[in-house]
C-alpha cells in the first residue's frame, strides 16, 4: 500500500492508495471512526456499481449505512441539489458526531465536502474517489464547492477530509471518456511540476502498460498536490499553479452550458491554447505547446479552441477566482515541469484567448 500524509497546521490526514482497497474500506474507516451511523453521498452510476458491495462491507464492520444518491454530472453541483442533500441527511437524523463519506468522482466529492463543511456547522467526512480526476486531484487538498449559474465553484470553502481512500481498480468501471477526462489533470501535473511524469506519460505504448503503473501515477500526482497544499493551503500563492489550463477551461465549460465538454476536456483546451499564446509571446520555450498537444492527442483529449463569443468568454474569465480588482493571475509554463504565475490587467486577457 502507498501512503501519503497531508500535514497542515490544523489538520493531518492520510491518503491510502492500493489496488483492491475497496474490500477494506470498512476496516479502514473503523480505524478512524467508532460511532455506528455513516451517511454516504454518491451518484446513481456509482451506486449501481458499488453501492451494494460497500453497504455489505460497512455492515460487516458494525456500521449503519444510509445512502443519499444524486444524479450523475456537473449539474448536481448546484444549490438546488445541495438543499435536497441537506434535507435527506436531516430526515435520516444526522448529528454532528456522525460521519459522511463521499463515494464518487469530482462532483460528488466537491458536493459532499461542502455539505460536510456547512451542515450543522461541520461534520467529519472521508473521500472515496472513484474517477481518475478525483483520485489524483479533487479529493485531495480540502477544496469543496458548488456551482452557481454565473460559474463554477463560486460558493465554496476549505474543509479537509479525515482520510482519502483510493482503489485504482475502481477506474476499470469508468466510461472511457471520463478516464481520459482525468488524464487532463495528470498531464497538468507533468506540465507544472514534473517533467519526469510528463515523459512517463509519453513513453507508455499500451493502455495495459499505463494501468500497470497506475498506482505510481496516482501517488506522484497526489504527492505534488500534497506539497503545494502544505505550502499554500488557502490558495493565495503557488497553489494557484494547480489551476493551469483552468481559467480558459472553465470558460469553455460555461459557454457550452457544462454539457458539451467535461471538466478535463475544458482544461485540456485551456492548457494548450494558453501555452500556444504564451509561447508566441516568448514567455514559454519554443515547442512546449506542441508537446502538450501531442500528449493530449495521445490520451484522446481535445485541444482546439471552439468558436465562442469573445465577450462571453471575457465575462466568464472575469468571474474566475484568480481574478481581483482590475487584474487576473494566469498560470503559465516556462518549460515542461516548470510553471509560474503572471498577473495581467483584465483587458490583456484577449491576448491569451
Amino acid at each position: 500500500m502507498k501512503k501519503l500524509k497531508i500535514d497542515l497546521p490544523e489538520k493531518q490526514y492520510d491518503i491510502l492508495i492500493e489496488k483492491g482497497l475497496r474490500r477494506q474500506f470498512g476496516s479502514e474507516i473503523k480505524k478512524l471512526y467508532t460511532n455506528k451511523k455513516i451517511f454516504i453521498i454518491t451518484d446513481q452510476n456509482v451506486y449501481n456499481i458499488y453501492g451494494e458491495e460497500f453497504e455489505k462491507d460497512l455492515k460487516s464492520n458494525g456500521f449503519e449505512p444510509y445512502f443519499t444518491v444524486v444524479e450523475p454530472g456537473e449539474k448536481s453541483k448546484s444549490i438546488a441539489v445541495l438543499e435536497s442533500v441537506y434535507d435527506s441527511l436531516l430526515d435520516k437524523e444526522i448529528t454532528r458526531s456522525d460521519m459522511i463519506v463521499a463515494l464518487g468522482g469530482g462532483v460528488v466529492g466537491d458536493l459532499t465536502g461542502f455539505v460536510a463543511a456547512t451542515l450543522l456547522r461541520g461534520i467529519r467526512f472521508m473521500q472515496i474517489p472513484t474517477s481518475l480526476l478525483a483520485q489524483i486531484d479533487s479529493s485531495v487538498g480540502g477544496k469543496v464547492a458548488v456551482n452557481l449559474e454565473k460559474g463554477k465553484n463560486l460558493v465554496g470553502n476549505f474543509y479537509h477530509p479525515d482520510a482519502v481512500l483510493i482503489d485504482p481498480e475502481m477506474l476499470l468501471t469508468l466510461e472511457k471518456r471520463y478516464f481520459y477526462d482525468g488524464m487532463a489533470e495528470v498531464i497538468k501535473y507533468g506540465c507544472i511540476k514534473s517533467e519526469e511524469l510528463f515523459r512517463m506519460l509519453e513513453s507508455y505504448v499500451t493502455e495495459e502498460e499505463f494501468f500497470d503503473n497506475i498506482d505510481d501515477i496516482i501517488y506522484r500526482c497526489c504527492d505534488i498536490k500534497r506539497a503545494v497544499v502544505e505550502e499554500d493551503e488557502k490558495d493565495t500563492g503557488n497553489r494557484m499553479l494547480l489551476n493551469f489550463g483552468h481559467t480558459l477551461g472553465h470558460a469553455v465549460e460555461k459557454c457550452f452550458g457544462y454539457e458539451k465538454y467535461t471538466h478535463g476536456e475544458g482544461v485540456a483546451i485551456g492548457m494548450y491554447n494558453i501555452t500556444l499564446r504564451s509561447e508566441a509571446k516568448g514567455e514559454t520555450e519554443a515547442g512546449v505547446a506542441e508537446s502538450i498537444k501531442s500528449l493530449l492527442v495521445k490520451y484522446k483529449l481535445p485541444y482546439e479552441m471552439p468558436e465562442m463569443d469573445e465577450e462571453e468568454v471575457k465575462k466568464a474569465i472575469g468571474l474566475d477566482k484568480k481574478s481581483s480588482s482590475g487584474s487576473i493571475t494566469l498560470i503559465l509554463v516556462k518549460r515542461i515541469g516548470e510553471s509560474y504565475l503572471k498577473k495581467i490587467a483584465k483587458e490583456e486577457i484577449v491576448d491569451y484567448i
